[in-house]
């Protein structure tokens, strides 16, 4: 499974279904292979991070570089686990995991005030300074009952932002 000359068989689908917790239908699933194989130029099984930047809205994402970094390698069954937290089915909690791995980009499990900050200069650029992005996200913490010195694990990472209403979702095309 995962490179252009192979066949997804009815084991590997519901296999690929049971690994992103039934988030995405068979026929989706299929879709997505397909896709995955169109991104898999070299048919090796997995994408490259080279791969992933020919999707034109994932190059123009502010965040693709922290991305790149979660996405390089993946096999499909990765590549679907991945995608199932931008599913409509996906839930707020399994939206923020993902969210909090981009934050934490070295991976040790906890979010520093200086991880938001590069976040949020990725995200917002030269449209506020860096005095404005430290104030705010100073405030925001003190708000939830935190300083700049705080590390954020999970659960805290989720009192800051989890009550935002999340809208991350995409669209899997079924033909």
């Amino acid at each position: 499974m995962g490179n252009a000359s192979s066949v997804l068989t009815q084991y590997d689908i519901e296999e690929v279904q049971e690994h992103c917790h039934k988030l995405f239908s068979q026929q989706e699933i299929v879709s997505l292979y397909q896709r995955f194989c169109q991104l898999d130029r070299n048919a090796k099984g997995f994408i490259s991070a080279d791969e992933f930047l020919s999707v034109p809205e994932f190059a123009m994402n502010p965040l693709s570089q922290r991305l790149l970094k979660m996405v390089d390698g993946l096999n499909f069954k990765d590549f679907v686990a991945f995608l199932s937290a931008f599913s409509a089915k996906a839930s707020v909690q399994q939206k923020i995991q993902l969210i909090f791995k981009v934050y934490d980009s070295d991976g040790n499990g906890k979010v520093s005030f200086n991880d938001i900050l590069e976040v949020l200069r990725d995200l917002s650029g030269s449209f506020i300074s860096d005095d404005q992005r430290e104030q705010a996200l100073t405030q925001l913490l003190e708000e939830a009952g935190y300083s700049r010195d705080s590390y954020l694990m999970f659960d805290d990472f989720i009192k800051v932002f989890g009550s935002s209403g999340l809208k991350m979702e995409v669209e899997v095309p079924v033909d």
